[in-house]
């Protein structure tokens, strides 16, 4: 399984996009604003998309997806996967014939072009050859992370989160871990705002980090636009064991 970027800021402007990931060809991890950055044919492949949880910079593109590639989703359905809290929340306030229409009613409940399916936190998944597991973790809204193990190697996404010890202790019961994509949005000086917010700052995601047994490849994602430079520094600083990049959206990584 393949594995790039399309967005990963906390934020929008210029280059920056929200967060999402395009795996291989066909599924995405999250449909944040980083999605405009497929090319309508390239979107016109998109099968499937596996959600972290419900917040707008997660979900944005979803709606406008639907719309740009409806014809296409006339002879399959697009299938979106995600928690029970997640699913309710996109049929709730998103495709409520108010914010937008329901597509999993159109052109009619049979053909539909909009397909929602709940997953299960803890349940191990299959997806092109991987597993793909669900762990919960610790933000304002239920919202899970994604372990991928694969051929050539595994790789977590914390998602959105702060302080906690579901995900640590769950990467811990594997064997190993080749990659982590962990969020930091904020700057040690808003440790109040994060804990409010429940996100990382540099300080806390360090004292988190000493829970993994792992040594996997550390990419920091979600950084606030504007505080990517002091919120790197400041990881550097704190974290000590292991290699910390920032994540880019020309980042790609193979697990095949």
């Amino acid at each position: 399984m393949r594995f790039k970027v399309l967005g990963c800021s906390g934020g929008i402007g210029g280059e920056l996009s929200t967060t999402s990931f395009l795996l291989d060809d066909h599924i995405l991890l999250d449909c944040g604003t980083g999605v405009s950055n497929l090319s309508l044919q390239e979107m016109k492949q998109i099968t499937s998309i596996y959600f972290t949880h419900s917040h707008l910079d997660h979900i944005a593109g979803l709606p406008l997806l639907v719309d740009s590639i409806f014809e296409t989703l006339l002879n399959k359905p697009l299938q979106v996967y995600g928690s029970e809290a997640t699913i309710t929340a996109l049929q709730t306030h998103i495709f409520n014939n108010v914010i937008w229409p329901d597509f999993s009613l159109i052109p009619d409940q049979e053909n539909a072009v909009l397909s929602f399916n709940v997953l299960q936190p803890g349940q191990i998944y299959k997806e092109q050859g991987c597993q793909l597991e669900i762990i919960p973790v610790n933000h304002v809204v239920p919202t899970v992370g994604y372990r991928f193990e694969c051929a050539g190697g595994s790789l977590a996404f914390s998602a959105d989160t702060t302080t906690n010890d579901s995900f640590w202790q769950r990467l811990n019961e594997h064997d190993g871990l080749d990659y982590l994509l962990v969020e930091c949005a904020f700057s040690n000086k808003d440790a109040q705002l994060c804990r409010l917010a429940r996100h990382y700052c540099p300080d806390m995601l360090a004292d988190d980090l000493k829970k993994l047994k792992h040594r996997p490849q550390v990419y920091i994602s979600h950084l606030k636009p504007g505080l990517e430079e002091v919120i790197m520094k400041e990881c550097d600083q704190a974290i000590n064991d292991f290699n910390c990049t920032q994540l880019s959206s020309i980042e790609v990584i193979d697990l095949s």
